[in-house]
């Protein structure tokens, strides 16, 4: 059953798969967030994503940082199980945690080719754009579909069971 997953790293395993990768002539696009409670705006995201390049990986928040960025309420879903779905995703090849709000660390450990957010952000103000940069990546903002949120979905939910 694993041949259907994409591969859950430790930072440094990630580091050497896109080294490995680099070594075969693959472009490496890497994405982060939160990804609780997975919809269709997750789903697109990730697809647009991979097709900017020849691989995937994801940086996925730990628990204690979703909490620092969204509240104590979040994640709904646990980092393990996150992690599980998003590596069940034709478009992601690996998944790698993190536990800081942003992923600068992880980005200057890893050195992708190309940093994806979503264009609901400006290039300008992501905290990483810097780090990126000075590795001779480039960062490209994928379509952002409104109304396509977990906040909504979990939204829809409470308002339909109170």
């Amino acid at each position: 059953m694993s041949a259907f997953f994409g591969e859950l790293m430790e930072i440094e395993a990630a580091a050497a798969w896109r080294e490995a990768m680099r070594a075969r002539g693959k472009r490496v696009v890497f994405t982060n967030g939160v990804f609780d409670v997975l919809h269709a705006g997750h789903v697109e995201y990730l697809a647009w994503a991979r097709e900017q390049g020849d691989a995937l990986i994801l940086g996925l928040n730990l628990d204690e940082s979703v909490r620092a960025l969204k509240g104590e309420a979040r994640p709904i879903v646990p980092f393990a199980e996150r992690a599980r779905i998003l590596c069940a995703l034709r478009s992601v090849d690996a998944v790698v945690g993190f536990a800081q709000r942003t992923p600068e660390v992880l980005l200057d450990r890893i050195r992708p080719d190309i940093h994806v957010k979503s264009a609901q952000y400006r290039e300008e103000d992501l905290p990483e754009r810097t780090v990126v940069l000075q590795h001779g990546g480039e960062i490209r903002l994928a379509p952002h579909l409104a109304g396509m949120s977990t906040t909504d979905t979990i939204a829809r939910i409470l308002a339909r069971y109170q």
